[in-house]
């Protein structure tokens, strides 16, 4: 199989990469490989909406305070040129998507209405209601159907293909018939999206969020970028740590302790509810290490968020999937009642290394969206920003990939590699399980929630560390597939994504062990400071061929605003 320009990953950024992609050439062959039918890749789990200074509220907001806004929240740490090019695209994609026919919700005026959010200095979150990533998923995939993009649905990647100079192709294999294939292709983008299924029971994301493409990186010798910044979102479900929107805040609504108190106004005065993830996250934490959060009957520990000021008809109105969230998950109607909420594992800042062009070091080899770092979000992403960068980005990628696949040929070799993918499924299959998946990736979620979670310390991320390469010895020696069919087998794509997580899980652990500091989403109890004349560069990771790590020290492109200290 030959392909131009493949593009692993239909979510937002794929499928944006796709479009620009097609229309930057129509003679070349742009093809979507994706592991699930596009319309449930997680990009429509995002709920609140897209940041962008288009002035529909208020007449003053523009570019520049945006980009001032998202480079205070990455508490500095975010490329500064990069970040300014993405908050001033904003604008024009945002229509752009708009007249794609992106049905968002309006002011009286026709205009697209606009939301506060935390962090931001400005209401400027574009929303509809409360789905906006599910109506911008569809609607790029129906432009994507018009274009006459290919699409490979439901096949999963196993590993990037290249001859230490170029790209050669893909390995992945096709679920519904279990036969591994090798893609040639000239160029590959890699928006296989975040890994926080790494803290498994205790993530917003999907089930198929486990990191593939970052994973194929690191075993292709190639670097990932700031693997310890994580990010805690301050409000998920008790029970299940599915995502409660900011914009739940954002249009009102308070969190509470147990005694009742609206308690953010002893952590962020100004901003209250509204201030950035990483200081609302901490401070709920906070108020329930001091024993002023609630505890359920099975020992769960939250806070409250409460809506039911706010009135039955602006909930049913503008945050219509939370109400029913609330209801399904909780038993709760937040009309009548709080919902109870508690920090989940939510987002990546960290990734695959790329430069503004979402270039990564290696010809032919691009990435885009969450699992890039190219680095706007730094060690904190605000609310609003991730569907805008990876429209932004998504963009960008399609259009180098182009330029770059039309100026090359495909390269020679790799069928030795899909003999090696074969062999390796081969002994998978045959292996007798000693252990079952299930509780390994439950031991996962609890190490890396534990010890890698929203406060940490040298000795208990030490500890875990240690927990962490005992489970993945174990790994490796004693699981196998307990399914030994051919046709749809998601126990053997199950098996192969923890393998993924698990190379997250190593890198992200490490590169925490390395921060000796405390900086956006990334907080340690031992040292509990920002540290500018020590950390402030990117932590830049790859892995040798023995398996251990290879750490670099990476320049934060600074220029526009020095470093501050951040106060809300």
């Amino acid at each position: 199989m030959k392909i131009d320009v493949l593009i692993v990953g239909a979510g937002g950024a794929g499928l944006y990469a796709a479009l620009s992609a097609v229309k930057e050439n129509k003679d070349l062959n742009i093809a979507v490989l994706s592991k699930v039918y596009p319309t449930r890749s997680h990009t429509g789990a995002a709920q609140g909406g897209i940041n962008g200074a288009l002035a529909n509220v208020d007449p003053t907001d523009n570019e520049e305070l945006h980009t001032f806004d998202t480079i205070k929240g990455s508490d500095y740490l975010a490329d500064q040129e990069a970040v300014k090019y993405m908050c001033y695209e904003a604008p024009k994609i945002i229509r752009e998507m708009e007249h794609m026919g992106v049905p968002f919700s309006r002011l009286n005026n026709g205009k697209i209405a606009q939301r506060p959010f935390g962090g931001a200095s400005k209401d400027r979150t574009c929303y509809s209601a409360d789905k906006m990533g599910h109506v911008m998923l569809h609607t790029l995939f129906e432009q994507c159907i018009k274009e006459g993009v290919t699409f490979l649905n439901e096949w999963f990647m196993l590993n990037l293909v290249h001859n230490g100079k170029r790209l050669v192709g893909v390995t992945a294999i096709n679920i519904a018939t279990g036969e591994v294939e090798l893609i040639k292709t000239k160029a590959v983008i890699l928006a296989t999206g975040g890994h926080s299924r790494i803290y498994w029971g205790y993530t917003s994301n999907a089930l198929g969020c486990t990191g593939d493409g970052t994973a194929a990186i690191l075993r292709a010798g190639l670097p990932v970028k700031d693997m310890e910044f994580l990010q805690f979102h301050p409000t998920g479900l008790r029970k299940s740590a599915i995502l409660v929107t900011e914009a739940a805040r954002g249009e009102g609504g308070h969190l509470l302790n147990n005694k009742g108190e609206r308690f953010m106004a002893k952590y962020a005065p100004d901003k209250m509810e509204l201030g950035p993830r990483d200081l609302v996250s901490r401070s709920i934490m906070t108020e329930i290490r001091e024993n002023r959060g609630f505890r359920d009957e099975e020992g769960r520990e939250y806070v409250q968020l409460d809506l039911t000021h706010l009135g039955a008809e602006k909930i049913k109105k503008r945050l219509p999937q939370i109400r029913e969230l609330a209801i399904d998950f909780e038993g709760i109607d937040p009309i009548k009642e709080p919902i109870p909420i508690k920090p989940t594992a939510h987002y990546a800042m960290g990734g695959i290394d790329t430069n503004v062009k979402c270039e990564t070091p290696m010809e032919g080899i691009y990435a885009a969206g969450e699992s890039q770092c190219v680095s706007v979000h730094g060690a904190n992403r605000l609310g609003g920003n991730s569907l805008l960068d990876i429209v932004v980005f998504g963009n960008v990628a399609g259009k180098e990939a182009v330029r770059y696949a039309e100026g090359t040929d495909f390269a020679k070799g790799g069928e030795g590699k899909k003999e090696e993918e074969v062999k390796f499924i081969k002994e998978l299959m045959n292996k007798e399980s000693k252990e079952t998946l299930g509780d390994m990736r439950n031991e996962l979620g609890e190490i890396m929630f534990k010890h890698f979670g929203v406060f940490k310390n040298e000795d208990e991320m030490q500890e875990g560390y240690n927990k962490l390469k005992n489970l993945i010895e174990r790994a490796h020696k004693n699981l196998g597939v307990e399914d030994k069919s051919k046709v749809f087998n998601l126990d053997l794509q199950s098996t192969l994504e923890f393998f993924n997580l698990l190379e997250i899980a190593d890198v992200l652990a490490y590169a925490s062990l390395q921060r000796k500091e405390s900086r956006g989403t990334f907080f340690r109890d031992d040292y509990e400071k920002r540290d500018d004349e020590n950390f402030l560069y990117h932590s830049v990771i790859t892995r040798n061929s023995d398996g251990s790590f290879n750490y670099k020290k990476g320049e934060v492109q600074l220029g526009l605003y020095e470093p501050a200290e951040r106060k809300y």
